[in-house]
């Protein structure tokens, strides 16, 4: 029990570091008084980096570190990027002996600045290490101790679920009171270095499994493999390519797609075969090759994805900025911004349950393969709803900025609810919570069993590509609409810009997105399941959505 308390302690500061995380918006605007478009871009850029570099740690960890060094040193990363974080915010100080407050961007020297641009890529690194390796160094502790699981998973399974509760209430309803930053991000980086103290004590009594390597390396032997036989003809008799013959070894039949690479394959007939197959930089077998080629024609795919992610990163960016400037009272009671991020996630949790119970019907039907297509549709669609929605609330919300005089005031609080706003995040949670089990799904059913173990990398690395997408995108929508003789879409602050405009030229782009999938979905050579014959055991008989948050980490969730 202590040495999973040890493990499991550090899931509990992740939740606490995550929630100072989600306020960074207000802080860059409101305490360094940046632009709400560059603050926007410094925090997608954030979390797009943490999105995407877990596939590369995953490589690491399977090839060099294994899973406690890389949970070992990313804690440390994440202590390290905490504290610079805590000391590169300003003072709190008062004016009336002429110094400054902390609202003044001019109380933030150079130090400070090199500190927090320092912190960023630490907390990134640390939360990565911490996403890709948790939860199976957690596996690894419970491995060949299944005759003890039954006395004591219960309470062990019952005291950190309730510790997480209790966290998460405290980071929801204490962080947003506490008015300092310095102790909003002082809190979090002091709970994260005793968490990682405890984890590093406990190292004598944790089990560890050495590195067996990266099935990624695979596709890069292919690769290596048809070009070193690039001059080289292949056969016509595929019985001719190299293919172990043993019943007992998973194998793939040949396709006739992408017969480039079947070069890989080839045995060269001037050279021993023993000699041959020595080397697997230079020999691979049919079906390393169909793995491959299956990993590629999912690509046209995937590229339809990344729009899904620029979409995805306007709730802990833009969502927030609007939500920090309106009312947020209650009668007397003033609610937490972070309140709205809880419908949020209740919203992906429920709409996740509900849609995996229709997959599953649709899959007891003969529908199978093709239901999680059909979820990535209705998740676009609603993506659609959710940026219309966004839209239809920022135009109402500027109409009151005008009729009040509130363009130029970018401090004053906009005398409109902050509950307006709940529509919009409550369909981005249906979004991200149904897109997520979709592609799980997409992927289990159509990628090779060897790359399973990095399904929600690969994900939440295509929903990276779209969040750093994202500010490009913003650059580009405003540099065409200044360029049409017009004011740019982006101003320094909320109210004296058009999101409005840009809400909507993402539901229009989000449209020709769903268009472009539809088209690529009707042209995909979908894979016969490896899993059919299995009574469903991992696709159909998932009752429950994925919901893996040490692993999946796509956006806000």
């Amino acid at each position: 029990m202590a040495t999973v308390g040890r493990v499991v302690v550090l899931l509990w500061v992740d939740i606490l570091a995550m929630y100072a995380m989600y306020v960074m918006m207000a802080y860059l605007t409101n305490v360094w008084k940046l632009g709400f478009t560059h603050a926007a871009a410094i925090v997608n850029i954030f979390w797009g980096v943490v999105t995407v570099l877990p596939l590369l740690l995953a490589f690491l960890v399977d090839t060099i570190l294994g899973n406690y060094w890389m949970l070992l040193i990313s804690s440390f990363a994440y202590s390290a990027g905490l504290g610079f974080l805590t000391m590169s915010t300003p003072p709190v100080l008062s004016n009336a002996m002429g110094t400054c407050s902390e609202y003044k961007p001019e109380c933030i020297g150079q130090g400070q600045k090199v500190l927090f641009y320092t912190a960023l890529p630490l907390i990134a690194f640390g939360m990565a290490g911490h996403l890709t390796s948790w939860n199976s160094f957690i596996a690894e502790q419970f491995s060949g101790e299944e005759e003890d699981l039954d006395h004591n998973t219960f309470w062990r399974f019952f005291f950190s679920i309730f510790a997480v509760i209790i966290t998460t209430i405290v980071a929801v309803l204490a962080l947003p009171y506490i008015k300092p930053w310095s102790l909003r991000f002082g809190i979090p980086a002091i709970c994260t270095l005793v968490a990682t103290l405890l984890f590093f004590s406990g190292s004598c009594s944790y089990k560890y499994l050495r590195p067996t390597g990266s099935p990624l390396t695979m596709f890069i032997r292919v690769f290596v493999a048809a070009a070193s036989k690039l001059f080289y003809t292949t056969p016509r008799d595929v019985k001719e390519l190299y293919e172990i013959q043993n019943p007992e070894i998973h194998s793939v039949p040949h396709t006739r797609s992408l017969r480039c690479l079947d070069k890989a394959a080839i045995l060269i007939p001037t050279k021993p075969r023993e000699e041959q197959e020595k080397n697997m930089w230079r020999l691979c077998t049919v079906t390393e090759v169909e793995e491959t080629k299956t990993i590629i024609r999912m690509i046209p795919v995937w590229m339809t994805f990344i729009l899904c992610g620029v979409v995805s990163s306007i709730g802990f960016t833009y969502f927030v900025e609007q939500l920090d400037h309106l009312n947020h009272k209650v009668g007397r009671l003033t609610v937490p911004s972070v309140a709205l991020l809880w419908f949020y996630e209740q919203a992906q949790n429920q709409c996740t349950k509900l849609y995996a119970k229709f997959s599953n019907a649709l899959g007891e039907s003969g529908s199978r393969k093709f239901a999680p297509s059909f979820g990535i549709a209705v998740s676009m669609i609603l993506a659609i709803l959710c940026c219309i929605t966004a839209a239809k609330v920022e135009n109402r919300r500027l109409g009151v900025v005008q009729k009040h005089g509130l363009v130029d005031k970018p401090d004053e609080t906009v005398p409109m609810t902050m509950f307006w706003l709940l529509p919009q995040f409550v369909l981005l949670g249906a979004f991200n919570g149904i897109f997520n089990y979709s592609t799980i799904c997409f992927f289990i059913d159509q990628s090779p069993a060897t790359t399973r173990n990095y399904l929600p990398f690969f994900i939440s690395g295509v929903f990276g590509v779209g969040i750093l997408g994202s500010v490009l995108s913003v650059f580009v929508v405003g540099k065409v609409s200044e360029s049409r003789g017009k004011m740019n879409w982006f101003q320094h602050n909320l109210n004296g810009s058009r999101l409005d405009k840009y809400y909507w030229t993402l539901a229009w782009l989000m449209a020709i997105n769903l268009v472009i999938f539809v088209v690529v979905g009707v042209f995909y050579r979908y894979r016969e399941s490896e899993l059919e014959d299995q009574e469903g055991e991992e696709f159909g008989g998932i009752d429950e959505p994925y919901n893996d948050d040490s692993k999946c980490f796509c956006c806000c969730c």
